[in-house]
């Protein structure tokens, strides 16, 4: 706006609105907010029907096993961690592609599985789930009893 508080015709054409000082500076803070505000990073997995198992692997290399969370649903599975990272001034690198912080990821499943009944291991940094599917072919013979 001019300093007589109409609009000029630019802004006026284009909807456009002039910043003051002052907004700029209340504007500023909330990108500093925002900035500091954590993002959670998603988990890259590969999944896989091996006939009676889902199996699902991560890579989770630099993460304790006390430091990951697996939820399990007869179709859902969700991993969450996080790494944390070595305090290193940031003058000191020359190379920065890592990710560090919380991830988290969930997979919704081919099948159904038996979450009671999966396994979750850990080798050199790879976390594989072995999932077993309900096998919805079962059938069960019963005995009727006789009095």
């Amino acid at each position: 706006m001019s300093t007589n508080g109409k609009r000029s015709f630019f802004e006026r054409l284009t909807g456009a609105i002039t910043i003051s000082d002052e907004d700029e500076k209340e504007m500023s803070g909330i990108t500093e907010i925002a900035e500091e505000t954590e993002e959670v990073g998603e988990l890259a997995v590969d999944v896989y029907d091996s006939g009676d198992y889902i199996i699902i692997k991560a890579m989770v290399a630099g993460v304790r096993p006390d430091d990951l969370e697996i939820s399990i649903s007869r179709d859902m599975v969700t991993i969450k961690g996080r790494r944390v990272e070595e305090r290193v001034t940031h003058e000191d690198y020359h190379l920065k592609e890592l990710y560090w912080g919380e991830f988290s990821r969930t997979i919704t499943l081919p099948a159904e599985v038996e979450p009671d009944e999966g396994e979750a291991s850990e080798k050199f940094g790879l976390l594989t789930l072995k999932l077993p599917k309900i096998d919805r072919e079962r059938k069960l013979r019963m005995k009727v009893k006789s009095f």
